[in-house]
């Protein structure tokens, strides 16, 4: 009987050792190239797309923006940039990916809002870059955390702003849950570019993709979050198709029909869940996140068109006002100094 007893204990002790060794593989954070905006995935698809990424990156990190910060509901210090445009404009709240960057999973997407005339507030997720907390819940948090700061841009700007969000893999599976929780009626539209159905079916198709056995590894991947994250992978609430069907905002789903990180498959499953509010885009030949790069006066018009119908339409300046207002706010940060 002892012996049986001291098994249980090491079997269990065993599991849990498992699980914490997982969950800091994939949800501990951070870590420092998670946080770096230049460490680019060397991969075939991003690797001829590196020096177009990192122009766009260093022409992002040259404008000038003010530091913002709020606190989540579980006591974390989030931070945001927040980039002016005019008083009055709509807002864009942008959610960047898993382990990713506002600068590099909007390198581009931040240039186009700005030109078509938001206010934008790009969010750093919890447990990214200047934002508090050690753990990436893969959007079950992180969608609360959103909600937060859609409600820091209603009180900042006031109650008739408009405000759409936009999201990039993790973050496009974020905001497409708050899609679903009754968000407020400012949030006007929501851009979700390689967005996943759930985090339990990202996770098993990702494992599945590096030839894992699903069965025996995600039952601890879920003990480890739930034990270290305080969140279950599979819960009901974090499944983003119910969350689209009770979602009463217009939607637009964009994504790469050549995605090997979140297969194409996963977007159009979300916009048959609700196909009188969601439109879906695909790319061809485009990877995970690069359909901007792979098309962009067509990811534009797309933008564009889909903005102007939930929105009073924002004006669109010309690229040259764009770097006019640039240069204008590189001389007062200087002036400030």
């Amino acid at each position: 009987m002892r012996y049986l007893f001291w098994t249980l204990i090491g079997i269990l002790l065993l599991a849990q050792l498992i699980a914490y060794a997982l969950w800091r593989i994939a949800f501990r954070s951070p870590n420092r190239r998670q946080n770096d905006d230049y460490h680019l995935a060397d991969t075939e698809q991003f690797r001829p797309l590196q020096k177009t990424i990192t122009g766009m990156i260093d022409r992002l990190n040259a404008i000038p923006f003010e530091r913002v910060w709020i606190r989540s509901f579980d006591g974390l210090e989030l931070s945001g940039r927040y980039y002016h445009h005019a008083d009055g404009a709509p807002l864009a709240i942008c959610c960047h990916g898993y382990r990713g960057t506002p600068s590099r999973d909007f390198s581009g997407g931040a240039i186009l809002y700005r030109k078509l005339g938001f206010n934008l507030l790009l969010i750093e997720q919890r447990a990214h870059l200047k934002s508090k907390g050690n753990a990436i819940t893969l959007g079950i948090k992180e969608r609360r955390d959103c909600l937060a700061w859609i409600d820091y841009g209603i009180r900042r700007f006031g109650e008739d702003t408009q405000i759409v969000l936009s999201g990039i893999s993790m973050g496009a599976a974020t905001v497409l849950l708050v899609s679903g929780m009754q968000p407020p009626k400012n949030v006007k539209g929501i851009i979700a570019d390689a967005p996943y159905t759930s985090p339990k079916a990202i996770l098993q198709s990702v494992l599945k993709g590096l030839k894992l056995p699903v069965r025996l590894v995600y039952p601890f991947l879920r003990l480890g979050t739930w034990l270290y994250s305080g969140v279950d992978l599979s819960d009901p609430s974090a499944d983003v198709l119910c969350a689209v069907k009770r979602s009463p905002v217009p939607i637009l789903l964009i994504h790469g029909e050549a995605d090997r990180f979140v297969p194409c498959e996963m977007s159009r499953a979300i916009a048959a869940a609700a196909p009188d509010r969601v439109t879906l885009e695909t790319f061809p030949n485009a990877g995970h996140g690069l359909s901007f790069l792979s098309d962009q006066p067509r990811y534009e018009a797309i933008t564009k068109a889909f903005l102007t119908r939930v929105l009073k339409a924002p004006d669109e300046q010309e690229p040259a006002a764009i770097l006019q207002t640039e240069e204008s706010g590189r001389k007062e940060a200087s002036a400030n100094l």
